[in-house]
């Protein structure tokens, strides 16, 4: 027997913090949908380097073209205004080892803040796009602004499209899977899962990835 959930809020839901469901909807801790987390780089209008740590998002293309689609970024933050002034923006890929850092990045995240001397990150020129890229990550994609869309319609986030025009892969990471993948690879978000049954809340969770079996 499935659970049945609508687009109605469930009223036996409880979040987990006061403004859990002013911000995300309801499904997010219905379905538990891994995405993998990064940080977004670009230059404030003040000149200060700017980070967002981002999830909800996924990367895909064809023959001619590679997007990043980014997926839930809220349209009053410093992140969105500089992506449309600038038009571009970086995506860093670091290891959960650097979780805490990219969590101080939140913490310092003032107008006039150096988000990147808040995280303890380097500033790397990116090779194609005018936007601060971490020195530290182990892949740097960069992205022209392809598309933003408001999919709700309601002003609140925005779904933005990039198109990637360079990456950059440390050495140590360009061949298997080893270092991609486990404990110095891609940090995945797990939206905290809700007990659909009782409407008790649970935590978010960071996680990494483990191969199975190849295809």
């Amino acid at each position: 027997m499935k659970i049945e959930i609508g687009t109605i809020f469930p009223s036996h839901f409880k979040s987990s913090y006061p403004e859990e469901f002013e911000l995300f909807s309801h499904f997010e801790t219905t379905s538990g949908i891994p995405t993998v987390l990064f940080a977004v780089t670009t230059w404030k209008e003040n000149g200060m380097p700017n980070v967002c740590f981002h999830a909800w998002s996924c990367f895909h293309g064809d023959k001619t073209a590679f997007f990043a689609v980014m997926g839930g970024l809220y349209q009053h933050t410093h992140t969105y205004a500089n992506i449309r002034r600038e038009a571009c923006f970086g995506i860093n890929f670091l290891p959960v080892s650097c979780y805490d850092r990219l969590i101080n990045t939140i913490r310092g995240n003032e107008y006039e803040a150096d988000e990147f001397q808040a995280g303890g990150f380097t500033v790397q020129d990116a090779k194609t796009i005018h936007a601060p890229m971490i020195q530290e990550a182990f892949i740097n994609m960069e992205c022209t602004l392809k598309d933003i869309q408001d999919l709700s319609g309601a002003g609140i986030t925005a779904m933005v499209i990039g198109q990637v025009q360079h990456i950059s892969v440390e050495e140590e990471y360009a061949q298997g899977y080893e270092k991609r993948y486990g404990k110095d690879g891609f940090m995945m978000l797990i939206p905290a899962p809700q007990d659909l049954k009782t409407g008790e809340p649970a935590q978010s969770a960071v996680a990494t990835v483990n191969i199975e079996r190849l295809d």
